[in-house]
């Protein structure tokens, strides 16, 4: 008999796993989806053009909160916890509530859900969302870039609208950006690979977009998966790196999957050594030598500039930050946090009592956010109430430290300055040098 499953997802690894492994197979019936971490992605379903022939009227997506309901309801067999960035004590709380319901808890592993690609790969991750995974992604394609090789990058999914729509995806230029109809999370994720003049692919099918990578018609050299959050990759690596942050010391051993992140990799970088203190980055050190004890071990720095400083000297400041590393990534400062206190800001001004609808929402489920504004933009109405509640707020101007240009989606009235960081390396090794060895083993 076949048995009756749930996939527990947030919009990402879900659908993976669904693809990888239930798609197709008779020996399973996958009754529904749940969804969690992102705002409005339930009460959706998976289309029959992407679940395939067994399911003709498409997979529902029901929000994790009817779990138990659906568990008691379906005569549920195994319920499979597919989604990342998540403390131990909440997925295991999760098996918990599973298991009492009467159903298996499971977790799936690389053998059953990465893919093989035809062309060299290497992944970079990380172990919690906002680490640096992105601007170590861009350095890595920088150095093999200099070396002639024609790289494509494909970036963990971020599905919010039109699944079949969104089943393949292809970015070029920023107009593609908007020809996808991006959210500003999308955005952040894309825009600075684009700009760089370097493609990237995304979208729900991972096999055909990574078959549809290999035979770019710009030509593929090699294929760069960019994780997202703290998930090991959906393809397998020739090459492994996870980026591990001093500022959250200890959270590579606490959070699924990001500890198995770090135990796979082949390289390991400490990132944002510069502004951590010592006995974190000790910390850290410690536990890559404890559970990844032959990865290489890369020091690094994310130093920040702006364009203009004199925005920020003297000046009463709203500090906007990448969303996600702000709520599930849970950092209490990020890149504009770090430029405003570098050039001189004379205060911080909390946002929460001038925010307005989806934000105001976002403040109450993320209480520990603090005086720092997410840059939320998952719909068109978080992005009008984030425009709202920056000119809204009583600052004499506005510290962007989004991945992207903020302005160039929505109307800020005040002055304000765009923050950039890039990775840097510090001493031996390098990248570069682990880059020039990679390349000559792969017979590039």
């Amino acid at each position: 008999m076949k048995k009756n499953v749930i996939i527990i997802g947030a919009a990402g690894r879900d659908f993976h796993n669904f693809n990888t492994y239930y798609r197709g197979n008779e020996d399973y019936n996958v009754v529904a989806f749940t969804a969690a971490q992102i705002p409005d992605i339930d009460g959706r379903k998976y289309p029959t053009e992407l679940a395939g022939e067994l399911y003709p009227d498409g997979i529902p997506i029901f929000d994790e909160s009817d779990l138990v309901k659906l568990i008691k309801d379906n005569n549920i067999d195994d319920c499979v916890f597919s989604y990342s960035d998540v403390p131990y004590e909440r997925v295991m709380t999760v098996s918990a509530i599973v298991n009492t319901a009467g159903a298996n808890f499971i977790l799936l592993g690389p053998k059953d859900t990465m893919v093989k690609s035809t062309k060299p790969l290497i992944a970079v991750g990380a172990v919690r969302t906002g680490c640096g995974k992105s601007q170590t992604s861009r350095k890595v394609i920088e150095y093999l870039m200099a070396k002639g090789l024609k790289v494509i990058a494909i970036r963990h999914p971020m599905p919010y609208g039109d699944l079949v729509e969104q089943k393949v995806q292809r970015f070029a230029t920023v107009e593609d950006l908007a020809k996808h109809k991006c959210t500003v999370e999308e955005m952040e994720e894309y825009e600075p690979h684009v700009v760089r003049g370097n493609i990237i692919y995304a979208g729900v099918d991972y096999e055909a977009i990574l078959r549809a990578a290999e035979q770019d018609p710009d030509g593929c050299d090699i294929v760069l998966w960019d994780g997202g959050n703290n998930d090991f990759p959906f393809y397998k690596p020739d090459l492994n790196m996870t980026v591990v942050d001093p500022h959250r010391p200890g959270h590579e051993l606490k959070y699924y999957p990001g500890e198995v992140t770090l135990r796979l990799a082949d390289v390991a970088i400490i990132n944002k050594i510069d502004t951590a203190d010592a006995d974190d980055i000790q910390t850290v050190r410690e536990n890559i030598a404890k559970v990844a004890p032959n990865a290489i071990v890369v020091d690094a720095a994310s130093p920040v500039k702006v364009d203009n400083p004199e925005v920020i000297k003297g000046k009463r400041v709203l500090v906007v930050e990448d969303g996600p590393t702000l709520t599930h990534g849970e950092m209490k400062l990020g890149a504009g946090t770090i430029a405003a206190q570098k050039y001189g800001a004379a205060e911080f001004i909390d946002p929460r009592p001038f925010a307005v609808g989806k934000l105001a929402e976002t403040f109450e489920i993320y209480p520990n956010i603090g005086v720092l504004l997410p840059a939320m933009g998952y719909s068109d109405q978080q992005l009008k109430d984030l425009e709202t509640t920056i000119n809204n707020t009583d600052c004499d101007s506005v510290v962007i430290g989004t991945p992207i240009d903020l302005e160039r989606i929505i109307n800020i009235k005040k002055p304000s300055t765009r923050v950039y960081y890039d990775l840097q390396e510090i001493g031996e090794p390098t990248l570069e040098g682990i880059l020039n060895d990679f390349v000559k083993e792969q017979g590039l």
